[in-house]
């Protein structure tokens, strides 16, 4: 469980500091969208109220969201705690947790996500957003999904 915790820790961390960094240092919030290698990555401020893609938005979500992924955070934890797990299936979930721990910490801050990165190719406007704990989310689930757990596996 400690490469869980330390996965998770670095993950919160870099993901509040590159917030933190861009939306307050370098002032995303007011000047609303920073060229960093124009057209493919934009820094673009964006407030994310609802889940994936501003689904949910329109209703007030905040604290629903903040227990969703808590509940779930904590399912993963227990199920390791049980389970075990191959040093890349701890990193998977550390990487799950320490983002979806990032977005609560947002969600009880701000009453919203801070996401600033677009990034756009081929001529064709990606009007997303993200950040460092949606990456983490994302390829902690794949890991968790997709890795080979020996730990899970039933004898045959």
């Amino acid at each position: 469980m400690r490469i869980v915790f330390w996965a998770g820790f670095w993950t919160f961390l870099i993901d509040q500091a590159t917030k933190y960094a861009v939306v307050h240092w370098m002032g995303l919030m007011t000047r609303q969208e920073i060229d960093i290698l124009p057209p493919f990555m934009v820094f673009q401020m964006a407030w994310n109220r609802g889940v994936n893609f501003g689904l949910g938005a329109q209703a007030d979500m905040r604290w629903w969201l903040v227990g969703v992924a808590l509940v779930i955070s904590g399912v993963v934890l227990f199920w390791l705690w049980r389970s075990g797990g191959t040093k890349w299936i701890q990193i998977s979930a550390g990487l799950l947790v320490g983002g979806a721990l990032g977005n609560v910490v947002d969600r009880i801050l701000y009453g919203a996500v801070a996401d600033f990165i677009n990034m756009s190719c081929c001529g064709i406007r990606n009007p997303f957003a993200f950040n460092v704990a949606d990456v983490a989310i994302f390829a902690g689930a794949l890991g968790l999904a997709f890795l080979p757990n020996p730990a899970t596996k039933k004898a045959g």
